[in-house]
């Protein structure tokens, strides 16, 4: 069974090899075309940006064509791909009209090679074993019993959880809990395990939910008896885990990151009453988001 995935995705990882050669050799014998047709001809620095993409894809391909084990070379063309997505997002926030139309499609385009991508390097790397683990903790200027309050009232946690869309508690412990995903939404269903009120709230998933999680939160007196220590360790599995992992980590948004943010937001909520972002930012710091970004515009402007 194993050989014949590896196998498989070899066969995968050179059908990859034989894109990257075809779309090398047409960004270097056909540099204008390719970058009238991806909307960037308007720019002085596109055509050389073009020719060198496309020796990074002939290169790819030599690796994927040319190694024995070609499916492990799968993560070059990832991050090539992060470099060409970043490049066309910012083409795409500084055109309008037909070009971003090109450019829109361009960058869709490469989007979909990602994944493709994405699903071959993630096959050759094999399988995740075990759940994720996760760890951190951040220290907060509010009494421990206010911080304990506020995170044992579940329905809090969407505030200051950019990934939650919402938790509602359901009674005896129970809880239904929707998740925004990297790859697709989420949903499952959790209880608390163990509660321990001003000190630790401990939960998992039930039985036969779609996400399989568990965790615990603890507070502690800070140093010098000033504040609280809030100390959060989960662990998940859900289905797609590799791949669904390995997009968000491209994005900027790998789930430790999640959960340092995710507690730097929550010490915002208790300390000020709401999360603080720049007018620059104001949907704060997921990569997808930064990444959609426009250059400033004047606000009504003066004659």
């Amino acid at each position: 069974m194993t050989t014949h995935m590896s196998t498989t995705t070899d066969r995968f990882a050179r059908t990859l090899g034989w894109v990257s050669l075809a779309l090398g050799t047409a960004q270097l014998a056909a540099t204008d075309a390719v970058t009238r047709l991806a909307g960037v001809d308007d720019s002085p620095a596109a055509k050389g940006v073009t020719r060198l993409v496309g020796g990074r894809e002939l290169l790819h391909a030599g690796m994927l064509l040319g190694g024995r084990t070609p499916a492990r070379w799968a993560w070059t063309r990832v991050a090539g791909d992060a470099i060409d997505l970043a490049v066309l997002g910012a083409a795409l926030a500084r055109r309008t009209g037909e070009r971003r139309r090109r450019v829109t499609a361009a960058t869709a385009a490469v989007a979909g090679i990602t994944a493709l991508d994405l699903l071959c390097a993630v096959r050759g790397a094999g399988p995740g074993r075990g759940p994720l683990r996760l760890h951190a903790s951040i220290t907060i200027n509010r009494p421990r019993e206010e911080v304990y309050r506020f995170w044992r009232d579940l329905e809090n946690l969407p505030t200051f959880m950019a990934h939650l869309e919402s938790v509602l508690e359901v009674g005896e412990g129970r809880s239904l809990w929707k998740a925004r995903g990297p790859v697709t939404d989420l949903r499952w269903e959790a209880e608390i395990i163990d509660d321990r009120a001003g000190e630790l709230i401990a939960w998992g998933s039930v039985r036969g939910a779609t996400v399989t999680t568990g965790g615990r939160v603890a507070f502690t007196d800070g140093p010098g008896g000033r504040g609280t220590v809030v100390d959060v360790a989960m662990e998940y599995t859900v289905p797609g885990r590799a791949l669904g992992a390995a997009f968000a980590k491209l994005l900027g948004e790998h789930p430790e990151q999640q959960v340092r943010d995710d507690l730097r937001r929550f010490k915002q909520v208790m300390e000020t009453g709401e999360v603080v972002r720049s007018d620059a930012s104001p949907e704060g710091t997921r990569a997808l988001w930064q990444l959609r970004q426009r250059p400033a515009q004047p606000v009504g402007g003066r004659s």
